[in-house]
């Protein structure tokens, strides 16, 4: 296998994950695989990382072309870790983040450990985060390992720019209703949330999150209308979060200066 490519999965739904199997599925035909994941879920993590806190990183299993690691840590230590301690005198050819139980489309990205991963990767390696619009334990992940292996072989072959990675959203279809991919920017849209009430065991007050994504956007460029309609969205992500847009809007900041 010395002549693969050498792969990075990570993920933040935990090492008992369903989707992390599919994301193996995808992994072990292109390259040398080494899987390194919380013990956990991790879910909504964003890119926190472990400083408080030592780190601790176990070998689990190991099969033909795999080897699989967890981790006390966040979806970003599990890139670090694997980049710096188990393949610290390896070259890495590819990142590959998820497959994630739920959507990242729109503002999700932000908070999505599994898309953290990737960004984090992409500082140096190209990277991939993928995830299915289905949040079931026992999600059916065909469709998604299917049009997976597709992009993948594809980024292998092709490359990414520098420090972009990409941002794979998988609608809940089956294979033949999937129209195609889309390449796709960030929809306009956020979380309409709230707070549920409940009290704990001893009276206390505590509180659950919840809410829905609102998509204020509906242009056929963006990822929620690739999904809403049938294709899987494909879109580029960079860690860079200029607003290149507003530089010259906020010159007088600097001008008042000039006086």
């Amino acid at each position: 296998m010395e002549n693969k490519p050498v792969i990075l999965i990570v993920n933040d739904d935990g090492y008992e994950a369903k989707g992390l199997k599919a994301m193996v599925e995808i992994a072990k035909d292109f390259g040398e695989v080494y899987v390194v994941t919380p013990d956990s879920s991790r879910s909504g993590m964003s890119h926190a990382i472990t400083i408080g806190t030592p780190l601790r990183l176990r070998k689990y299993h190991q099969e033909e072309g795999v080897e699989y690691w967890r981790t006390n840590g966040t979806p970003v230590d599990c890139v670090k870790l694997g980049q710096r301690v188990l393949l610290k005198d390896r070259k890495i050819d590819l990142v590959l983040s998820g497959i994630n139980h739920g959507s990242n489309s729109s503002a999700s990205v932000i908070y999505s450990g599994t898309m953290a991963g990737a960004i984090e990767a992409s500082f140096e390696y190209p990277a991939i985060g993928i995830s299915l619009l289905d949040y079931a334990p026992d999600a059916d992940f065909t469709a998604a390992i299917h049009f997976g292996k597709i992009i993948v072989e594809k980024v292998l072959k092709e490359g990414l720019p520098e420090h972009v990675c990409l941002n794979v959203n998988v609608p809940v279809l089956p294979i033949e209703q999937i129209k195609g991919i889309k390449i796709t920017r960030q929809t306009n849209g956020y979380w309409e949330e709230e707070f549920v009430e409940q009290s704990d065991p001893y009276g206390g007050k505590c509180y659950w999150l919840s809410g829905h994504l609102v998509d204020i956007d509906h242009k056929e460029d963006s990822c929620q209308w690739a999904l809403d309609n049938g294709y899987i969205s494909v879109q580029p992500v960079q860690y860079d979060l200029t607003a290149y847009s507003a530089l010259n809007n906020i010159k007088y900041l600097e001008d008042e200066f000039k006086r």
